[in-house]
């Protein structure tokens, strides 16, 4: 069995709504230093270990974890345990 974990993120130029609303509060709490917040996904999937396996992977993630017209994703595999 393996661990997938799973980063989905925006694409560059794409707008943050959620980003910017969690920018403007900590600029309200005087977090002045903080210039731009992204906000993305993340999660863990298990499955069972196979020769394809990130064959797979990038196919959820095409398919239905991101969409792939404005997000990007990246992802590790490490033994679940």
């Amino acid at each position: 069995m393996r661990k997938v974990k799973i980063h989905i993120t925006l694409k560059e130029g794409v707008l943050d709504p959620q980003g910017k609303a969690v920018q403007h509060s900590l600029r309200s709490l005087e977090y002045n230093n903080v210039h731009d917040v992204r906000v993305g996904r993340y999660m863990e999937v298990l499955v069972d270990d196979k020769e394809d396996l990130e064959a797979e992977i990038d196919k959820m993630c095409d398919q239905l974890l991101a969409n792939p017209v404005i997000e990007n994703y990246s992802y590790t595999i490490e033994e679940a345990g």
